[in-house]
């Protein structure tokens, strides 16, 4: 899966689908039919929901690639989760990063613009998220996000 990036992508939504059912949530992929939604994700009752945008990366590498377009802030219902998806030689875990959207955009915008006015010949679109943990620029430190599901479960079970 290491040379695929579309399977690598699609497993990681399962992945994390799945982890949502683990943690009591209800979650339904998307399949590519939402923008800006790989998963629906609501409580139980089904009386409310959250948006999840998975991106996905190798654990030990240093980045995590985000995409072209801008980071919106989209608001409190709305969530990325980093899936850290190891090779299939490997026998370490999954890593999870569930990091609120509004949290998502501020850091890693800022971030952007900071590269951008120190390479001023570059006028790459990608945004990225380094690791281990800490955007250099930025100085937003991560960790506090790992498998941290609370974030989704405070706002469907308040």
């Amino acid at each position: 899966m290491a040379g695929n990036k579309s399977l690598r992508g699609n497993a990681a939504q399962f992945f994390v689908a799945g982890e949502l059912s683990r943690q009591k949530l209800v979650a339904a992929i998307t399949l590519g039919n939402t923008p800006n939604t790989d998963i629906l994700c609501s409580n139980i009752e089904g009386t409310k929901f959250v948006h999840i945008q998975v991106k996905t990366y190798v654990p030990g590498n240093r980045t995590c690639t985000l995409g072209s377009k801008e980071i919106a802030h989209r608001g409190g219902l709305f969530f990325w989760v980093l899936a850290g998806i190891p090779p299939t030689e490997s026998q370490a875990g999954i890593e999870y990063y569930i990091i609120p959207s509004e949290d998502m955009a501020t850091n890693v915008n800022r971030q952007y613009k900071a590269w951008l006015s120190a390479n001023e010949n570059n006028k790459s679109k990608l945004r990225t998220i380094t690791f281990p943990h800490k955007i250099k620029a930025g100085g937003w430190d991560i960790s506090a996000y790992k498998n941290n599901w609370e974030l989704i479960k405070g706002v469907l079970n308040d």
